[in-house]
């Protein structure tokens, strides 16, 4: 029988001084089997498939999630990017590069191009996460983060990898000239998507946030021109 005691939704329910301790034991565990998935992913995965492989064996390090569910999900979204933060530090150190972004997360030699080229935003994510103070943070204020990260953190818009991943999973071979053709192929497939069809709540997430990317990609494209 699986042990769900130190998974991560159900630390707000223990006393301060046991939760810091199996924090701390839950993020060593999570390091190890993180490093481990991504080394065995060599195309990359994304965050929503990297939650669920955490939940299943031989980990079960995450206990069930209803993913449109903010409350909870916050939570497990900011101990599996703090923990990739570390990890990242870590890599850097062996001359690897560690993309981290919630649609691609993929190790790769240091001497890769990725991201956006801009550390002063990139060092703004990796010090959120590396707060731990932040794990805990009124139902407003995770809203608030969760919305500020998927319209671009402190203004950062999404990576070319991002906005492209996010074209593919709403159908699209590559990124649309139009936001109008990606606004009707979210509708079609969201309705395809739907529980009362046979969808899937996680098929709806992925939705979601691809929409969310493409969203601030022609948002910013507009601001340029």
């Amino acid at each position: 029988m699986k042990d769900t005691s130190a998974s991560p939704q159900l630390l707000h329910s223990l006393p301060a001084t046991a939760s810091d301790e199996i924090l701390d034991q839950q993020i060593q565990h999570m390091l190890i089997a993180v490093e481990h998935e991504l080394r065995n992913a060599p195309e990359g995965t994304d965050e929503l498939n990297l939650i669920k492989t955490l939940q299943r064996p031989p980990w079960f390090l995450i206990g069930d999630l209803e993913f449109h569910d903010t409350q909870k999900l916050y939570p497990v979204h900011f101990l599996l990017f703090h923990v990739l933060y570390r990890l990242k530090d870590t890599l850097m150190e062996a001359g690897e590069h560690l993309t981290i972004s919630p649609l691609r997360i993929i190790i790769e030699p240091q001497d890769t191009v990725a991201g956006t080229g801009l550390p002063g935003a990139v060092d703004s994510l990796r010090n959120f996460y590396l707060d731990l103070s932040q794990y805990k943070l009124p139902e407003d204020a995770i809203q608030q983060m969760m919305d500020r990260f998927w319209a671009g953190y402190q203004g950062l818009g999404p990576s070319k990898p991002e906005t492209l991943h996010a074209a593919r999973v709403l159908g699209f071979d590559s990124v649309p000239d139009c936001f109008n053709t990606v606004k009707q192929a979210f509708r079609r497939a969201v309705m395809h998507a739907h529980p009362d069809r046979g969808g899937k709540t996680e098929e709806i997430q992925s939705l979601n946030e691809a929409f969310t990317v493409l969203k601030t990609h022609f948002s910013q494209m507009m601001e340029q021109t």
